[in-house]
């Protein structure tokens, strides 16, 4: 069984935390459901956060789902002039026998402007 990596990014339309977190949990389940993804199968999961996003941790959406037992941090993306506000990215580390090509990367809404290259 192989670790791999598995990315995604959904943009938020305010910084609420209801929000956040109702975002973040249709981002978290669609990575798991496209990649065919358990529980058991996590490894780790990092959340970034653009600036501008203030309200709460996206962790505590995952936390919400029953990811309960994998550790989680978050992070602040830099500040760069001219990026997508209100972007909660997800760079999830998992087991799987599948190959990096078969990985499906989940960019929601605009932020599939982010990784056109690899948005599903």
């Amino acid at each position: 069984m192989a670790v791999r990596a598995v990315r995604g990014a959904v943009q938020l339309e305010r910084d609420e935390s209801g929000h956040m977190h109702e975002q973040v949990s249709e981002l978290l389940t669609a990575l798991l459901e496209r990649n065919e993804i358990e529980t058991d199968d996590l490894i780790s999961i990092w959340f970034t956060a653009t600036p501008d996003l203030h309200c709460d941790f996206p962790a505590a959406a995952a936390r919400k789902l029953g990811i309960v037992d994998v550790p989680l941090i978050c992070a602040q993306e830099l500040d760069i002039a001219g990026a997508m506000p209100r972007v909660v990215r997800v760079l999830a580390h998992i087991e799987s026998d599948k190959s990096r090509a078969a990985i499906n990367h989940v960019y929601l809404g605009a932020a599939a402007a982010l990784r056109k290259d690899i948005a599903q």
